[in-house]
C-alpha cells in the first residue's frame, strides 16, 4: 500500500468551529474559578444568613441578625475605618521606603543587580511569622532599639509593640519585597534616553524625577499600592502578635470569631466585609489605570 492510500484510508480530525474552540479553552480556568473562588464565597454568603447557638453550633434557620448586628453597632464601623485607615498608611510607608531601592535596582546592572533581586526576594522565603517573631526582638521593651536606647541615656523603653506603631513597621517591611516588585513590573516605560534628553534641555536633577521619571512609573506605584494594601488588609498573624491583642482590624477580628468565640456567621459576614474592600480597591485601581492609559 502507498504513502497516499494510506493517508487517504485515515479518518479526517473533526472541526472546531471558533465558538466552540473558545469554550474548551475558557473551561479549564472557569472550572478552577467556579471550584476554587466562587463556590466558596457563596458558602461563605450562606453562612453569614444562618443563625448560632451559644454553644457555636449553627441551626440551618436563617437570620439577619449577624448583618444587622454589623450595620447598626459602631465598634464594626471603627473596625472597619481603622483597617482602611491602618492599611492606606502601611501602603503609603512601604512606597516611600521601597521606591528608591527599587528605582536603584531597575537602573541596575549585570552581577550587582542578580545579588540586589536576591537581596530582595529572600525575605519571601521566610515565613510571615519568623518575621514577626524576628521583629519581636527588635522592638520589645528588652530589644535591640530599646537597649540601643537606654545604653545612650534614656530613661525607659519605648512602646514599640502591643500597639499600632508596631504593627505598621511590622507590616511594612514584610510587605517591602511585594512593593519592589511591583514596582520593577512597572518600571518598563522608564526610558534613560528621556531623562538624559530632559537634563540636556536644563531640567534639574529633581525636575527630572518630578516631570520624568515619576510619571512613567505611575502605573508600577498603582499595582504596588494595590497589592500592598490588599495584603494589609488580609493580615492578621502580624497584628496579632505585634499588636499583642490590642490592635482591633478585620483580620484579627474574623479570626477571633472564627476561632475563638466559634461565631461563625459573624466570621463569615466579616470576611464578606473583605471581599467588598477588595473590590473597591480593584474598582479605583483599574480607574486609575484608564485615567493613566
Amino acid at each position: 500500500m502507498t504513502a497516499s492510500a494510506t493517508h487517504a484510508a485515515l479518518p479526517e480530525a473533526p472541526k472546531l468551529d471558533g465558538r466552540a474552540l473558545i469554550v474548551m479553552l475558557l473551561l479549564p480556568i472557569t472550572a478552577v474559578n467556579l471550584i476554587g473562588f466562587i463556590l466558596p464565597v457563596v458558602n461563605l454568603a450562606m453562612i453569614s444568613f444562618m443563625e448560632v447557638r451559644s454553644t457555636g453550633a449553627m441551626t440551618g434557620n436563617w437570620s439577619f441578625a449577624k448583618w444587622q448586628l454589623v450595620v447598626t453597632d459602631p465598634f464594626y464601623w471603627e473596625l472597619l475605618w481603622n483597617s482602611v485607615r491602618t492599611s492606606l498608611t502601611i501602603t503609603l510607608l512601604t512606597l516611600l521606603v521601597s521606591y528608591p531601592v527599587a528605582l536603584y535596582l531597575h537602573r541596575s546592572s549585570g552581577m550587582w543587580r542578580s545579588i540586589l533581586l536576591v537581596m530582595v526576594i529572600s525575605p519571601l522565603l521566610l515565613s510571615a511569622v519568623v518575621r514577626t517573631y524576628g521583629w519581636i526582638a527588635i522592638l520589645s521593651d528588652r530589644g535591640l532599639i530599646n537597649n540601643g536606647l537606654m545604653a545612650l541615656g534614656f530613661d525607659g523603653p519605648l512602646r514599640l509593640m502591643f500597639n499600632l506603631t508596631g504593627v505598621v513597621i511590622g507590616l511594612t517591611e514584610i510587605l517591602m519585597p511585594y512593593m519592589i516588585l511591583a514596582l520593577l513590573a512597572g518600571f518598563g516605560k522608564l526610558d534613560s534616553r528621556v531623562e538624559e534628553a530632559a537634563a540636556t534641555l536644563g531640567a534639574s536633577p529633581f525636575r527630572v524625577f518630578w516631570r520624568v521619571v515619576l510619571p512613567l512609573s505611575l502605573p508600577g506605584i498603582a499595582l504596588g499600592s494595590l497589592l500592598t494594601f490588599v495584603l494589609a488588609v488580609s493580615s492578621f498573624i502580624t497584628p496579632k502578635l505585634l499588636g499583642g491583642g490590642r490592635v482591633f482590624l478585620l483580620a484579627t477580628e474574623v479570626y477571633d470569631q472564627a476561632i475563638v468565640t466559634l461565631d461563625w456567621p459573624l466570621a463569615a459576614t466579616l470576611s464578606i466585609i473583605v471581599l467588598v474592600v477588595f473590590g473597591v480597591a480593584l474598582t479605583i485601581y483599574s480607574r486609575v489605570l484608564k485615567s493613566l492609559g
